[in-house]
């Protein structure tokens, strides 16, 4: 048996792993990360949500709930009070994370057995990888007027379009795809070091758009001025509900999969402290500069379709000094590049290598990822702003909502926080359930989905779809409580493994 070491801040890690090396649940990537390994701090992981919060899609999050009929302070406190909301999955599941040094498909084997734990990894991959693919494409998109502005015949280098863009178009795109599979190549220190320059360098950027968008059009333009379409409680909670459910999606996915993060952290304060001053007042305060920036270019663009503003690309299309473009695009690029690979390719990465981890490594679990990303044609699934938040968002965050129950649940409740580290790379351990399945945990899970989903489809009981992450959550941890109490598995939940 594996000795254990336990820390005073309740980190633990494995003295040995020769019981589990030879396991087929084992590989390098998914081991327990050693203590003396993990150097993340506070600065780490405040600078990896501001600079994933700091792009295209949270910068345009506002467009759609403003479209909706809310104006900028009811979009801003929807943003807010959705972001503070997901914060406490988040943090409740990056617990595991630092305390045991493991990644989150492996943390969802305590829960939904050894091989089970494929069914919420590859749940949450497959949604990582239609982001992945939306993220590169709008990276491609920032690239592809990057390289117009230094070579004025970029645009019509290789001909006409193919399949509705730009030869050098798709180049651009497949030029920005391949930057991500490097930096995923070169591992999770070099991503650290992406995430802590870039999340100061966006946010200058920005600020200096803001800067001059008030400056051009004197003043903070006329949407701050607007009172939206709704004055009652009556008028506005149809809209409300369903956006609120919508922001909380956005961050549905990092609800999960935080572990892979966390476990680099060298203690459970850090890593809580950055990620609490971070998240929401990031969010919150990135879509406030796009309300202003867009408001102020309604104002210098007369004439123009607002539509055509929230998008900064496009904004930034109409300038006409090529510095200024180039400059503006490095900086989209970049905002792109450092959300698309922490969100978007670390989980799936580990999530594939979880499901076959002697022929699949975090770097071969990463380029899969981009392939499906490509195969899903994110140039297609990219749409209207409402369409975005209240069907893409929405629709997954029940999904999600429901893994995120059951696994709250089963850590904070059913097992106190204490697991037998080396049975989670084990095949006859404690978390062997029956075949590595632990059936109350899919139940539950399809119990979630089925409840938050149903209202779709059902008219009547759509405000159940309205509610879809608070509905999956609630009903998938109620349901995984009670089954594990009424079946409580055999052997009995053992004890941890003592040093």
């Amino acid at each position: 048996m594996n000795g254990v070491i336990h820390h005073d801040d309740g980190r633990v890690e494995l003295q040995s792993l020769d019981r589990i090396k030879g396991s087929p649940l084992y590989n390098d990537d998914l081991a327990p990360v050693p203590v003396s390994q993990r150097n993340w701090t506070t600065y780490n992981y405040a600078a990896l949500w501001i600079s994933m919060a700091h792009c295209i899609p949270t910068y345009m999050l506002s467009a759609g709930l403003i479209s909706s009929g809310m104006n900028w302070w009811q979009a801003l406190i929807t943003i807010l009070l959705g972001n503070t909301i997901v914060l406490a999955p988040i943090l409740l599941n990056s617990h595991p994370g630092t305390k045991y040094g493991i990644p989150f498909p492996v943390f969802a084997r305590a829960s939904y057995g050894t091989f089970g734990s494929n069914l919420p990894a590859l749940m949450r991959a497959v949604v990582a990888c239609g982001w992945f693919g939306i993220q590169t494409w709008l990276g491609g998109e920032a690239l592809h007027i990057f390289f117009g502005s230094i070579f004025p015949r970029w645009q019509t280098l290789l001909g006409g379009p193919i399949g509705g863009h730009a030869p050098t178009e798709w180049i651009s795109f497949l030029i920005f795809w391949g930057i991500n599979i490097l930096i995923i190549y070169r591992g999770m220190n070099l991503l650290r070091m992406v995430e802590n320059w870039a999340a100061p360098f966006v946010l200058v950027m920005t600020a200096l758009l803001l800067a001059w968008a008030v400056w051009r059009a004197h003043g903070l333009g006329y949407l701050l001025t607007e009172k939206g379409k709704f004055h009652t409680w009556a008028q506005f909670r149809p809209i409300f509900i369903p956006a609120l459910t919508g922001m909380i999606g956005f961050w549905a996915t990092l609800s999960l999969n935080m572990p892979d993060f966390t476990r680099f952290g060298r203690s459970q304060r850090e890593q809580a402290i950055g990620q609490t001053v971070a998240l929401p007042t990031t969010m919150t305060v990135f879509a406030a500069m796009g309300v202003i920036i867009t408001s102020a270019a309604i104002v210098i663009y007369p004439g123009v379709n607002a539509n055509e503003l929230w998008d900064p690309m496009k904004l930034v299309g109409r300038f006409t000094s090529p510095v200024v473009i180039a400059i503006s695009m490095f900086t989209v690029v970049v905002a792109t590049l450092s959300v698309n690979i922490a969100a978007n390719v670390v989980s799936p990465a580990n999530d594939f290598a979880n499901a076959f981890p002697k022929w699949i490594s975090f770097r071969t679990g990463g380029l899969i990822t981009g392939i499906i990303g490509i195969l899903m044609q994110p140039w297609r699934l990219l749409a209207d702003p409402s369409l975005y938040i209240f069907t893409w968002l929405v629709a997954y965050s029940g999904g999600l909502g429901s893994i995120a129950g059951v696994l709250v649940v089963d850590y904070w409740i059913v097992r106190k926080k204490q697991l037998v580290l080396g049975d989670l790379y084990t095949t006859e351990g404690t978390y062997a359930y029956a075949g590595g399945w632990n059936w109350r945990a899919v139940v539950a899970t399809v119990i979630g989905c089925a409840l938050a989903w149903v209202g779709k489809w059902v008219q009547p009981l759509h405000i159940l779809y309205d509610f879809a992450w608070f509905v999956g959550f609630g009903s998938a941890a109620l349901s995984y409580w009670a089954l594990m109490k009424a079946f409580r598995p055999q052997p009995a939940l053992a004890a941890p493994a003592t040093a």
